[in-house]
């Protein structure tokens, strides 16, 4: 009688970036099966325990650029509609601008003011790497030069490039795992952002902390092309929003301006509306409510 072989033990899951995929599976069946006896595993059982191999995803070692778009993926999706509240924080004074904001990433949005009175109306339109602004008070479209992009928008610490250039983030940047850190308590990595020769990025460097789970942005700091540190942008107050979980809370404070932030609280966000291009025009700046 010919002794049965024993079944072939695959090892663990790995992935490499640099050779071919190979596919593994925990070796769970160490010893030769009985043709009959108490030891026998049911053929059943067999075929099950390969078909949830064989469906189980596949893991692997994530590249820095994978943390990054995964991450901004999560807080933009393809489209999106939200109701948020800006403070503008001064040593002297500070104010408050409530607006609505219409989105299809990469290249649309616009944003409605609802108060306060003296700034109701007033729109922001961006499309691809223009931006315009509609002044109900005198009843014009203007369309901002480029000489006009790193002047802040509405007296915030964000400036007019912010809008147009979020979407590069991407494509624009080369992206290397610095490591892991904790940020209020969330296991993060550290990813930092340098440029590409060609991009046209006014930041020489960003770095951003991406909670491990649930790929947070949960803090990203930016420099100028010294090498010095300009502004820390930083998410907090986790909730839901729909189905994602992400910050609710934003500020945005410049490094060397001391009593200085820009705070942004999202009230409503909700993601994949279903907006047609033409939405985001011109004439569509003077009815949007």
């Amino acid at each position: 009688m010919k002794r049965m072989q024993s079944p072939l033990r695959i090892s663990d899951l790995r992935r490499s970036h640099e050779t071919a995929e190979t596919w593994a599976i925990p070796g769970h069946m160490d010893r030769p099966c009985r043709s009959s006896g108490r030891g026998r595993m049911p053929v059943l059982s067999i075929m099950l325990l390969i078909v949830s191999v064989a469906t189980a995803p596949a893991v692997h070692a994530q590249t820095a650029k994978e943390i990054v778009a995964r991450s901004n993926d999560l807080m933009r999706g393809t489209s999106s509609y939200a109701e948020v509240t800006m403070t503008i924080v001064k040593p002297e004074w500070s104010r408050t601008v409530a607006m609505k904001i219409w989105s299809m990433e990469p290249d649309y949005a616009m944003v409605y003011v609802t108060a306060p009175a003296r700034d109701k109306g007033s729109v922001t339109l961006k499309r691809k790497n223009e931006v315009w602004n509609w002044l109900p008070s005198v009843q014009r479209v203007i369309k901002l030069p480029p000489s006009m992009m790193l002047q802040s928008w509405m007296g915030s610490d964000f400036t007019n490039d912010d809008l147009v250039r979020q979407s590069s983030i991407i494509d624009d940047y080369t992206h290397t795992l610095l490591g892991e850190e904790s940020i209020e308590g969330r296991a993060c990595w550290k990813v930092s952002l340098v440029p590409r020769p060609e991009a046209g990025v006014v930041w020489g460097k960003v770095i951003m902390w991406i909670s491990k789970e649930g790929y947070l942005q949960l803090r990203t700091d930016f420099y100028d092309e010294d090498g010095q540190q300009v502004r820390t942008f930083t998410g907090s107050m986790i909730r839901k929003f729909g189905d994602r979980t992400l910050p609710a809370h934003f500020e945005m404070v410049p490094v060397h301006e001391p009593g200085k932030k820009t705070v942004l609280h999202y009230h409503e966000l909700r993601f994949d509306k279903n907006y047609d291009p033409s939405f985001f025009s011109e004439q569509n700046m003077k009815r949007v409510r």
